[in-house]
């Protein structure tokens, strides 16, 4: 079995080669790491939620909030940058996301106090 990921760039020394990372990082087009990153926010947030999997016993809320948050703000200052097309799905995970946090919270969030909603307005089922 081979590895996917293509070995670090490296010096004679052994040290990583930081100016072909950044090349390389330079040439993925900004909607692609606004959206990984966006990616990235809403799995982690789901996990914390506990909706990795059926009967999940890891739940934070706490974490799930910040992350929450951090998504809605990310989604909505570049929707415009990164169009409809891209923008629209990352939408519908963060309501999802919004949903399933009220859902779980013992006390839920007034509509408009929940994570995100400053960015987003009230989210309603």
């Amino acid at each position: 079995m081979t590895d996917a990921t293509p070995p670090t760039e490296a010096t004679a020394d052994g040290a990583p080669d930081y100016d072909t990372m950044t090349r390389d990082i330079a040439d993925v087009p900004a909607v692609e790491v606004i959206t990984t990153v966006a990616v990235h926010l809403l799995s982690a947030a789901a996990v914390n939620l506990g909706l990795d999997k059926p009967d999940s016993e890891h739940k934070d809320l706490d974490e799930a909030r910040k992350l929450i948050t951090a998504l809605a703000g990310l989604v909505t200052a570049s929707a415009t940058e990164i169009s409809s097309f891209h923008a629209a799905p990352l939408r519908d995970g963060l309501k999802s996301l919004q949903l399933a946090f009220r859902e779980a919270s013992i006390v839920p969030d007034e509509p408009g106090q929940g994570p995100g909603e400053k960015f987003t307005g009230p989210v309603f089922g």
